[in-house]
C-alpha cells in the first residue's frame, strides 16, 4: 500500500487553515507583526475564500509568534468574528472582548476579578476595556485585538443604526489613536473590502475615523505560493496549470481542488473530468455567488461584459453584438481594478489595449449562468446600471446580447468545457505513489 492510501488528506476545506498547515504570505506576515510589537494597527481586506480568516488564526498562534522570533508572553490575543457578537452593538462588542480577555488571562486572578466587576455593570463601553487595558499596562503586557468579519459592524441592522455605527467607529478610533491606553493596543481587523468603501461617507472638515489603520490587501496567491500549496499532490505541471485555470490563486478554490483530487488519487482512482467538474462546481458555487452578492451594480455589470466578451471565443456558431464594449473598460478602469486587486479578474496588455479575462474560467461560467437565468424584469432594472456607464446605442447592444444568450442556452458549452486543461489533464495527471 502506498503512503499516500493511508495519508490524511492535507487539503482544508469548510475552515480557517491551522497555523501549522499555513502557506504563503511571508511579506504580509511580517507586515502585521510589525504593527502588533509596534502597538500600531491593521487592515487586512481581500475577496471571499482569499484566507483573512486563516491568516488572523496565524496571527493568533504562539508557535507562530516564537517561529518568528517574538515572544507571546506579553501579549493578550483575542480573535473574535463581528458575526458572532449578535446582534452587532457597541456594548455587545465590548462585552465580548473583555470576556474572551478574562479567559485567556488564566492565572491573573486580580486581573480576572476586575474584568467581573466590569461585566457585572449593565453599560460595557471603550471606557471599560480602557481601564483593563491600563491594568495590563502596569503589568508590562498589552492587547492584540483580531477582529474578523470587521464589515459586520459597518452594516446597518435591527437595533444598529447608522449613528450607532458612527458612535462605535468613533470609539475604535478614540481608543486606537487618541487615548493614553493605545501604547497597551494593537488592532487587527478583516473586512471584504477597503475600510474607506464601507463606511459612513467621510463629511466635510471631518477626520477619517479609518487612518489609524495600515491598509493591507491579502490577493491570490503567486505561482510559487499556488505550487507550494499544491505540493503534497503528485501531479503533471499540465494538471497543475489546469488547478490554476479554475482556481486561479484563490485559496479556497485551490484547496477544495487539491481536496477531491486527493481523495480520488488515495482511492486509488482515476478522476473522471465530468464528475470532477461537477464535484468542484458543488463545493466551490458559494464563493462565486458570494463574489457575486458583495460587488455593486456597476462591478456586477462589467463582469457581465467581461463574460459576454470571452464567451464569443467559446461559441463555435453563432454570434452576437457587443459592440464597442472596449470603451467602457476604458472608461472604468478604476472599477476593474478594484475587481482586479480582489482576485475576480485579471488584464493583459496587447495591441496598446488591455484585456480583461476571468482569474478563474469557473467563476466566468458562474456569471454566465446568473445571466442565464436572468429574467425580463431583471434585465430591465439592469438596463438603468448600462445608461449609467454606456451610451444607449452601445446598452442596446449589452441588452440585444443577453437576450441571444437566453434564445441560445443550447450554444453555452458546459461546465467541463470551462475546465479544459484539467479535463485534458486529468486521465493522465495524477501520479500514482
Amino acid at each position: 500500500m502506498s503512503d499516500i492510501a493511508i495519508a490524511h488528506n492535507p487539503f482544508i476545506v469548510g475552515r480557517p487553515v491551522p497555523p501549522a498547515f499555513f502557506t504563503g504570505r511571508v511579506s504580509e506576515i511580517e507586515t502585521a507583526f510589525d504593527q502588533i510589537l509596534g502597538k500600531s494597527n491593521l487592515a487586512i481586506w481581500g475577496g471571499p475564500g482569499v484566507g483573512k480568516s486563516s491568516f488572523l488564526e496565524l496571527l493568533a498562534s504562539p508557535n507562530a509568534w516564537k517561529l518568528r522570533g517574538h515572544d507571546p508572553s506579553q501579549a493578550v490575543i483575542v480573535l473574535l468574528s463581528c458575526l458572532g457578537v449578535n446582534p452587532f452593538k457597541g456594548t455587545n462588542f465590548w462585552r465580548e472582548i473583555m470576556t474572551m480577555m478574562k479567559d485567556a488571562l488564566d492565572g491573573e486572578a486580580e486581573l480576572q476579578a476586575e474584568i467581573t466587576t466590569l461585566l457585572d455593570q449593565d453599560n460595557t463601553t471603550k471606557d471599560s476595556l480602557r481601564s483593563i487595558l491600563r491594568h495590563l499596562g502596569k503589568r508590562g503586557k498589552f492587547l492584540v485585538l483580531l477582529v474578523d468579519d470587521y464589515d459586520a459592524a459597518l452594516r446597518p441592522q435591527e437595533g444598529y443604526t447608522d449613528n450607532d455605527i458612527a458612535t462605535f467607529l468613533s470609539d475604535c478610533r478614540n481608543l486606537a489613536s487618541h487615548s493614553r491606553e493605545r501604547q497597551f493596543l494593537s488592532m487587527v481587523v478583516t473586512s471584504i473590502r477597503r475600510l474607506n468603501e464601507l463606511g459612513p461617507t467621510l463629511k466635510p472638515g471631518g477626520s477619517p475615523w479609518y487612518n489609524h489603520y495600515l491598509f493591507q490587501p491579502l490577493k491570490s496567491f503567486t505561482e510559487t505560493e499556488a505550487a507550494a500549496l499544491l505540493g503534497s499532490l503528485p501531479m503533471t505541471p499540465a494538471l497543475r496549470d489546469g488547478i490554476r485555470e479554475i482556481a486561479d490563486g484563490n485559496p479556497a478554490l485551490l484547496q477544495n481542488a487539491g481536496h477531491l483530487l486527493y481523495r480520488e488519487l488515495r482511492s486509488g482512482h482515476i478522476p473522471d473530468a465530468q464528475a470532477f467538474a461537477k464535484d468542484f462546481q458543488r463545493a466551490t458555487e458559494h464563493y462565486f455567488e458570494d463574489i457575486w452578492n458583495l460587488a455593486n451594480e456597476i462591478e456586477q455589470t462589467l463582469m457581465m461584459l467581461v463574460a459576454l466578451s470571452t464567451l464569443k471565443g467559446r461559441l463555435q456558431k453563432k454570434r452576437y453584438d457587443l459592440g464597442d464594449v472596449d470603451l467602457v473598460f476604458s472608461q472604468k478602469e478604476r472599477e476593474l481594478t478594484d475587481l482586479e486587486e480582489r482576485g475576480v479578474l485579471v488584464s493583459s496588455l496587447q495591441d496598446s489595449k488591455r484585456w480583461y479575462s476571468f482569474a478563474s474560467s469557473m467563476m466566468e461560467w458562474w456569471v454566465i449562468e446568473e445571466i442565464e437565468n436572468s429574467d425580463e424584469a431583471a434585465l430591465q432594472k439592469r438596463e438603468k446600471v448600462f445608461l449609467n456607464l454606456m451610451s444607449h446605442k452601445q446598452a442596446e447592444h449589452v441588452t440585444k446580447a443577453v437576450r441571444w444568450l437566453w434564445q441560445h442556452r443550447e450554444e453555452v458549452p458546459s461546465a467541463l468545457e470551462w475546465i479544459g486543461k484539467v479535463s485534458a489533464a486529468l486521465p493522465k495527471g495524477l501520479i500514482q505513489g
